[in-house]
């Protein structure tokens, strides 16, 4: 289910304070050094470093 059109302009990571992309069921940080990746469980995106996927 995608997230409502504005949601993603306001969203930041919050390890980072990058812009997060929408892709799947995760919201991924657009930074290349950061590049985690938060689920959106819901409809809800669950915004904590701790819960966060590093990628491959």
């Amino acid at each position: 289910m995608p997230l409502e059109p504005g949601l993603l302009e306001i969203l930041a990571c919050p390890a980072c304070h990058a812009p997060l992309q929408e892709r799947d069921e995760e919201l991924v940080c657009t930074a290349d050094d950061c590049a985690l990746a938060y689920p959106v469980r819901d409809g809800i995106p669950v915004l904590l470093v701790d819960e966060a996927r590093r990628p491959a």
